[in-house]
């Protein structure tokens, strides 16, 4: 386990379960018709995802321009899910 976090593979098995969600709730919502539309569950994960990207980077001993890109993307992402969430009045 301790080397899962320190080359930074813990990251992989929490993204691999962020998909599995993902899949998950596509599912409920072409069952039930409830719940985000596809996009905005994957602007929303992908912020998330972006992060543990960033984490990964870090734990994995990057250099700090790959850690910041990854929070860049996170960023964007998040901003991106704010737009798409913000009620339109």
């Amino acid at each position: 386990m301790t080397e899962a976090f320190a080359t930074g593979r813990i990251v992989d098995a929490i993204l691999g379960l962020m998909l599995l969600e993902l899949m998950v709730l596509i599912i409920v919502r072409k069952k039930t018709g409830r719940g985000l539309s596809t996009g905005q569950l994957v602007v929303g994960l992908a912020a998330g995802a972006a992060l543990l990207l960033a984490l990964r980077a870090a734990l994995a001993g990057q250099p700090w321009q790959g850690v910041a890109l990854w929070l860049i993307v996170a960023l964007a992402a998040h901003m991106l899910d704010l737009k798409l969430r913000w009620p339109s009045q």
